[in-house]
């Protein structure tokens, strides 16, 4: 039918937290901590579209990001303006990619991380 949502596992909660709301957008849908985990759960939405939940666990492991490894590879957004999203990113202080084109689409994008270097991908509609 469709994807429900996708969970990321955090290093730092209230980094992730900010990253994820005042950098890239995404609304707060829900916020719970969970005692018995040691734990918070942030669900996040795209406008009303719920997509993201964001968790926090004592010591988790790094992400192996580089060299690429099985598993998730990225998380890719849609953007009208991929130029327009790239400017924004890099005057809130993120590190980007230039812009490439996807040589089967056209169409452009770049990449750059969260805070725990998950790669994340901007393409244009």
């Amino acid at each position: 039918m469709q994807i429900h949502h996708i969970a990321i596992i955090c290093s730092d909660y209230e980094v992730s937290k900010k990253f994820y709301t005042k950098v890239l957008g995404l609304n707060i849908v829900r916020e719970v901590y969970r005692e018995a985990r040691q734990s918070y759960k942030l669900d996040l939405a795209i406008g009303e579209h719920y997509v993201i939940e964001l968790f926090s666990f004592p010591n988790p492991p790094e992400r192996p990001s580089r060299p690429e490894s099985c598993g998730l590879r990225h998380l890719a957004f849609s953007v009208d303006n991929v130029e327009d999203k790239r400017n924004e990113l890099v005057e809130k202080g993120l590190n980007c990619e230039e812009i490439r084109i996807d040589e089967f689409t056209d169409k452009r994008f770049f990449f750059t991380s969260d805070p725990d270097n998950l790669p994340l991908e901007f393409y244009e509609n």
